[in-house]
């Protein structure tokens, strides 16, 4: 159980700490994206000194547009639009392909057609209404829904377990490494947002709402499904503890999403069944159940040099460990299952896969994992260990944002 010391924070001091906490992550995110731009300014410094005594002309006479100098903040943009972040700016761009060619691989631009749209919609909208290009619409929203989302967990946090703990946990989901998300054009943000405002609006019983917020949350990504769990769970706790049927309509809708896209898709490209054609041909997707990810756990310990992607897989992998752990052994989840299937599923799909697997961002999403370890963190004996859990989740933020940006590891 946890403890309520005497001197309980207020609400206001609560949001400074975590208002406070967000903007040193994202400034982690900036620096760890400045490290990147400032390797590849002097590769190209470099490059361009080879040029001028003439050595690339020599090996290369194609080689001088590739010395052509670039800005700072351009580079930084880059890393920020790296990875997903490229294919999500095609879609913003472009739209969806109206055709998919046989045998489809990662490198075609179809394969776009795998993201799903609502974060590509909403940058649209916003990039409508700012000045300052699809770039910014995309960083600059997504800075915004982290904010949100941060806010949101307080919320929730507070209304599981009180003010000292939800001021706990916004600090915990702004510096958790994964957090880099909310700084690259990823669509996590987005469904992070709609994650926690879902189980918030099924925390009091506020059925439409959630399901329409699972809706747009199942559009948003993949593992968005997870939203339809914790309807399911929080309806079947409604009907059989007060008969509220009304809470079925939940359930109804959380799915429209997914489906809808996979209707729209389909009927955009005249194929049945195009995504999961693209995401078996383009993205390799298998299922390993689990094995992937205890093996690159294993090659982590092994060969800790050899390879940054199976350090971060080990982290992720063992940190999940940890957190389903204390979930199980905190006796105060009476509310909280809802939230504790969304994170089950979640957490299912992430280690699920045969390519991608444990990773900080896909732990991320299982964010009320983290909510109940701030109220595990909320006694006498552990709260002195927040300086230093903040400590290493801001190194952890700039060191993630550095290896993707630098194409160092998968993200």
């Amino acid at each position: 159980m946890s403890e309520t010391p005497s001197n309980a924070p207020t609400w206001r001091s609560a949001l400074r700490h975590a208002g406070l906490a967000y903007l040193i992550s994202r400034l982690c995110v900036a620096a760890g994206a400045a490290v990147v731009a400032a390797e590849l300014r002097a590769d190209e410094n470099r490059a361009r000194e080879r040029l001028i005594w003439g050595f690339f002309e020599k090996a290369d006479p194609h080689a001088r547009t590739a010395a052509l100098p670039r800005s700072a903040s351009s580079m930084i943009l880059d890393v920020l639009t790296s990875w997903d972040g490229q294919w999500y700016m095609r879609i913003i761009r472009r739209g969806y392909p109206t055709s998919v060619p046989p045998d489809v691989t990662y490198f075609d631009p179809e394969a776009r057609l795998a993201f799903f749209p609502a974060y590509p919609g909403l940058v649209r909208v916003v990039d409508r209404i700012l000045p300052g290009g699809d770039t910014f619409a995309a960083l600059f929203t997504n800075l915004v829904l982290g904010a949100v989302f941060v806010l949101l967990v307080g919320l929730l946090a507070r209304a599981w377990f009180g003010i000292a703990t939800a001021r706990i946990a916004m600090v915990l989901v702004a510096v958790f490494p994964g957090s880099f998300v909310l700084s690259f054009a990823y669509s996590e943000a987005l469904l992070l947002a709609l994650a926690a405002a879902c189980l918030l609006a099924l925390h009091h019983e506020r059925w439409v709402v959630a399901g329409l917020l699972a809706a747009i949350g199942t559009a948003t990504r993949p593992n968005g499904l997870a939203l339809v769990a914790a309807c399911v769970v929080a309806a079947l706790i409604a009907c059989r503890r007060n008969k509220q049927w009304s809470s079925l309509v939940a359930v109804a809708l959380a799915p429209v999403g997914f489906v809808g896209y996979q209707l729209f898709i389909d009927a955009h490209t005249g194929e049945s069944r195009v995504w999961f054609r693209v995401q078996r041909e383009a993205w390799d997707e298998g299922a390993s159940f689990g094995l992937t990810a205890l093996r690159n756990t294993l090659e982590a310990f092994l060969r800790p040099l050899t390879s940054p992607t199976d350090v971060i897989t080990a982290v992720s992998f063992l940190t999940t460990l940890a957190l389903v752990v204390i979930a199980v052994r905190h006796r105060r989840h009476g509310p909280q299952w809802p939230a504790l299937a969304y994170s089950a599923v979640v957490v299912g799909l992430m280690l699920l896969p045969s390519t991608v697997t444990a990773r900080p961002r896909f732990l991320y999403t299982a964010f009320p994992l983290l909510i109940i370890a701030a109220d595990w963190l909320n006694t006498d004996k552990r709260r002195d260990w927040m300086p230093w859990i903040t400590a290493l989740g801001t190194a952890g933020v700039v060191a993630l944002s550095a290896l993707y940006g630098v194409y160092g590891a998968v993200p």
